[in-house]
């Protein structure tokens, strides 16, 4: 059943979270047509464009995604406390590069009136930590493009984007993990280091211009940087690599190899470690966290249950 989402995300509160957004009938609306045989793969780069674009913009951090050509998945921090550094004026050029006009007369008129409404400048203040106002700047534009390009009217992607509170940093890295390791899992891919539309991709790419950041602590793929976590790059990266062998195989330690040793700074076993990574395609559903995390946030949600405690008791 659903349930609004502001039960699950109260507005205001910083949270991590691991968001899906699929196109309507699953069709590879940015993949190749299975019908036609047209490739509509450029997609995937407008997307990932327009990312980073709200990245600059929204008080957010992107640790993960993944654009595969009939969904997509981000794992997002939204930092509200944010935003109250940020002058009137920050505010209204990031809701102007959000949304701009055409002629620059019309930005700076649009940006006088921002400027002297406090009441509409502290609604677009709001906005600029939601999440649902991030996934619609994100899922809008691309739906508006793909129509012109086609030609058509109609829905791009599914009216309601999925959403589950990622409640600790073991639940954030594993979450990470499975959405780097999409394609792969997918068969679109065989390696991290194949070219596609993945923040681990990105990594890759940045640590070959800058190999100084292997050592650094892990950040996040865009957005604000203060949000690394505890792992560094080159550990995180090992610790990809290794997953997506042991999901590919199933076997420990025979055709993907012995674990990292930094897997001993995520969690307390390999097999633990590769079943929370597992988990996301099925054993979580609003919530990732203990049991403790779970049974609180059902209460707070007014249900008496939620999907994945018996898997937290494992896992926790």
């Amino acid at each position: 059943m659903a349930i609004p989402r502001s039960h699950l995300i109260p507005p205001g509160s910083e949270g991590r979270y691991h968001c899906i957004q699929r196109c309507v009938r699953r069709a590879f609306l940015c993949g190749v047509d299975r019908y036609t045989g047209r490739s509509f793969e450029h997609r995937k780069g407008w997307i990932e464009e327009r990312l980073h674009r709200l990245s600059e913009c929204f008080a957010i951090a992107i640790h993960a995604y993944a654009i595969m050509s009939n969904h997509l998945h981000i794992v997002i921090q939204v930092i509200p406390e944010l935003i109250e550094t940020w002058s009137d004026g920050d505010i209204a050029a990031r809701w102007l590069r959000l949304f701009p006009s055409a002629n620059d007369d019309d930005i700076d008129l649009k940006r006088k009136r921002m400027l002297a409404d406090p009441a509409r400048l502290s609604v677009i203040r709001s906005r600029l930590s939601n999440l649902s106002w991030f996934m619609r700047c994100l899922a809008e534009p691309i739906a508006r493009r793909a129509n012109r390009e086609d030609d058509c009217k109609g829905r791009f992607w599914e009216g309601r984007y999925k959403c589950q509170v990622l409640c600790d940093e073991r639940a954030l890295l594993a979450a990470m993990a499975y959405v780097d390791l999409n394609p792969i899992r997918a068969g679109v891919a065989e390696r991290l280091d194949t070219p596609v539309h993945t923040g681990a991709y990105a990594r890759i790419k940045a640590i070959r211009q800058s190999p100084e950041e292997l050592t650094e602590p892990l950040p996040p793929v865009m957005g604000v940087r203060r949000c690394a976590l505890s792992l560094n790059t080159a550990d995180y990266l090992q610790i990809l690599d290794w997953t997506g062998r042991m999901l590919a195989s199933g076997i420990p330690d025979k055709t993907a190899g012995p674990a990292p040793t930094a897997l001993a700074l995520v969690d307390s076993g390999p097999a633990r470690w590769v079943l929370r990574v597992r988990s996301y395609g099925s054993g979580w559903a609003r919530v990732a966290g203990s049991t403790e995390d779970l049974i609180h946030l059902a209460r707070r949600i007014g249900q008496q249950w939620l999907k994945g405690i018996r898997l937290a008791s494992r896992l926790y």
